[in-house]
């Protein structure tokens, strides 16, 4: 377990750019990407905001390089996009030059599809078109996006909820630290769908402003959608070709309170095991964290079961924010966008701020940072991504050495 891990290439799309650059200026303006709905086929138009992708899927495609392909979905179309340009900001021309693997995450799979196919077919028997319910699976993003990118020794897809693309970059990490492979392509791909805004609109953890994340006055989280995929490479790659890498991922945790399907726990029990055991695992102390992206859904019961954790863990707490409040909540790609996020934080020592927020928590002595901070030296960030059924994550992302 010795090996160093080292993130050398990134690529994201989300409601806030199209690529890294797009979103970095986004983020240095404090441009939020929620909005009104105006893609999506839904009732909760003109009442309920999201964060969508600005793109139809007839720009998606054209972006990805399929003009006129039916045979993808929204979700397979965005990781293709992010994936590419990760191996791209990477210098990879031939992907399998070393031992590389593929590991993507999703929620909805081809459910954009899907609810399509199901709401025609039981209207009428005879339509529908089939096209539309073979894409349903969730792993069929995954083999689409690895195809693309021409990956076949390693490919497989997880589904952990919200934890699900963090979790991908911890398994690559491992792969690599095994000697199973060289290099892992990690991370994840959500498109929202009808499905997932009705199923959080029934849950009534959907707040009607736009999400307003560790604010007292917080009333649940936005939908958002995208992708974002980092390439994780051994240390022996870096070295071999010569490599700058953007950041190294220096240790990670997963823990599970298993404390209720929808719910953190109170005391804040899984997102305190997950944060000890990625510092554990990278040898830092808690006073070696210059920066939290925390999770911050917005929602009453994940922001103050975060703060609780992370005021037993840290004193003082460091600086954090949660960039949901730019992106939405993505879903199985929040880990991947929020790790991709937190890489441009070091790179460019920019601190991004937590949008929308007012008023401080009655139960914490903490507040998020709510304007953008430049000049910062930042050497080691933890982003955090808690899911449903108590699947907690942790990575800490740092400064390369």
């Amino acid at each position: 377990m010795s090996k160093r891990i080292y993130i050398t290439g990134i690529g994201i799309i989300s409601s806030i750019g199209n690529n890294v650059p797009e979103v970095f200026t986004s983020l240095k303006a404090s441009r939020s990407g929620i909005g009104e709905i105006t893609l999506l086929n839904t009732l909760h138009k003109g009442s309920l905001p999201i964060a969508e992708v600005k793109l139809s899927n007839a720009g998606l495609l054209d972006l990805a390089g399929h003009r006129g392909s039916d045979q993808f979905t929204r979700t397979t179309l965005l990781g293709m996009i992010a994936a590419k340009e990760a191996l791209k900001s990477a210098g990879i021309e031939d992907v399998n030059a070393y031992r590389t693997g593929f590991l993507s995450a999703t929620t909805v799979g081809g459910m954009d599809r899907t609810e399509v196919f199901y709401k025609d077919f039981l209207e009428n028997p005879e339509s529908g078109r089939l096209k539309d319910v073979v894409n349903h699976d969730c792993g069929e993003s995954t083999e689409h996006i690895a195809s693309e990118l021409g990956i076949r020794l390693l490919v497989s897809t997880i589904s952990t909820a919200c934890s699900s693309s963090a979790n991908t970059m911890m398994f690559g990490a491992d792969l690599i630290r095994s000697g199973k492979v060289d290099r892992m392509i990690c991370g994840g791909t959500d498109s929202v769908t009808m499905f997932t805004l009705n199923g959080f609109n029934t849950l009534m953890i959907l707040d009607k402003r736009g999400c307003h994340p560790f604010d007292e006055h917080r009333a649940g989280l936005t939908l958002g959608e995208g992708a974002a995929y980092v390439v994780l490479e051994s240390e022996d790659v870096v070295k071999s070709e010569g490599k700058q890498p953007f950041a190294e991922l220096s240790g990670y945790g997963n823990a599970n309170d298993a404390y209720h399907q929808t719910a953190s726990s109170p005391e804040g029990k899984g997102a305190f095991m997950a944060m000890s055991k990625a510092l554990k695992m990278s040898n830092l102390n808690s006073s070696s964290i210059d920066y939290i992206n925390v999770h911050g859904t917005g929602t009453e019961n994940n922001d103050l079961s975060e703060g609780i954790a992370l005021e037993r863990i840290f004193d003082p707490v460091p600086l954090f924010s949660s960039t949901k409040s730019y992106t939405g909540h993505t879903l199985g790609a929040a880990g991947a966008v929020e790790a991709v996020i937190s890489v441009l934080s070091i790179q460019h020592g920019i601190i991004f701020p937590n949008l929308l927020w007012s008023t401080p928590m009655k139960e914490l002595k903490i507040k998020p940072v709510t304007e953008v901070l430049t000049g910062q030296d930042i050497r080691h960030v933890l982003s955090n991504s808690f899911g449903f059924g108590g699947n907690n994550s942790s990575l800490i992302i740092s400064k390369p050495v």
